[in-house]
């Protein structure tokens, strides 16, 4: 292994530092490949593998190779990496220590249902501040809508089409959670954005997986358009 402690002389310093803008870009953009991270920040590809080798080793990021449909043209499809459990616990906890005790603190003072309450009322902030950017588009174009606020507000988040032998449609994936730490504790969180998200899409949503639960991307799957209107959104508001 030739990566140096960081403490030993100033060149690792800057490694380190490096090191750093790495990984907030990638809880930025979240699973990224080296040549988009290299990009970005200004470095060739190969010097951002060698930060990137670094982070794997030190368990902080994970790399992935890609699906076996993934198209590029010529050559071994990239990998991408993103950030381990260990990557994002890494980054500022005061804020969500903060808010898990006053969620605590909540529950204990005025009971569990006042937990709920406040977590519709976060949903509905949520509603309230994408309906213009996702209302107002046809409802096979709102996912895409949806994935952009969403990105926008911290989230990374992509639309992709479903695979494999289940339910048609698309899956919303968002890369990164900005409440993970609190959610892990408070589901309730999940549950009320879940619902939010499906009014806002105007159909029955579905969540798969969640990072708040160990998963490496939070998965909203969505059913076609055609096959949604009717039946479905009434489900979704009857969800906390």
């Amino acid at each position: 292994m030739d990566y140096v402690d960081a403490t030993t002389t100033k060149a690792p310093s800057a490694d380190a530092r490096t090191r750093d803008r790495v990984r907030d870009l990638l809880l930025e953009l979240g699973p990224s490949t080296a040549a988009v991270l290299g990009e970005r920040l200004g470095l060739s590809v190969p010097g951002v593998r060698r930060h990137l080798d670094a982070l794997v080793a030190a368990g902080t990021v994970t790399a992935t190779e890609p699906r076996r449909h993934a198209v590029r043209g010529r050559g071994r499809p990239a990998r991408r990496f993103a950030l381990t459990d260990a990557g994002h616990a890494a980054g500022p906890s005061a804020y969500d220590d903060l808010a898990a005790s006053a969620l605590r603190f909540l529950a204990e003072a005025a009971g569990e249902g006042s937990v709920e309450q406040f977590a519709a009322a976060r949903a509905g902030e949520i509603e309230r501040r994408y309906r213009d950017r996702v209302g107002t588009v046809a409802t096979a174009d709102r996912p895409a809508a949806l994935a952009e606020a969403l990105t926008d507000d911290g989230y990374a988040a992509t639309v992709e089409a479903s695979s494999g032998p289940g339910p048609a449609g698309v899956q919303l994936c968002q890369h990164h959670c900005p409440v993970q730490h609190v959610a892990e504790q408070f589901p309730q969180l999940c549950e009320a954005e879940t619902a939010a998200l499906g009014r806002l899409l105007g159909t029955h949503v579905q969540r798969l997986a969640t990072i708040a639960h160990g998963d490496g991307v939070c998965t909203l799957h969505v059913p076609p358009a055609a096959s949604s209107t009717a039946s479905s959104t009434d489900d979704v508001r009857t969800s906390p």
